[in-house]
């Protein structure tokens, strides 16, 4: 079950867990993007070997796919950076 904050929010943990259960391979951290109490802003790191040769907007839905209905009912943003295993900054 997802642990949900406030009315609106998800938590970043569970996204992050959404991302790597739906995303191949793919290691996610997630964050508030400008604090706890704004809930459905969130920033988001993905590293995974499924967006090799993909375009930027093509590892983006991905993300987006692997979020599904939580992406427009329960995330408002997501400042969004994915990368493959070779391109991941240290």
């Amino acid at each position: 079950m997802l642990a949900w904050y406030h009315a609106a929010g998800m938590d970043p943990a569970d996204v992050e867990r959404l991302i790597e259960a739906n995303v191949e391979g793919a290691e996610a951290t997630v964050r508030w993007a400008r604090g706890e109490h704004d809930d459905d802003h969130l920033t988001a790191v993905v590293v995974s070997p499924a967006f090799e040769g993909a375009s930027l907007v093509d590892q983006h839905k991905l993300v987006y796919d692997a979020l599904g209905e939580h992406m427009t009912r329960d995330v408002h943003a997501l400042e969004l950076k994915t990368f493959t295993p070779e391109q991941a900054p240290d």
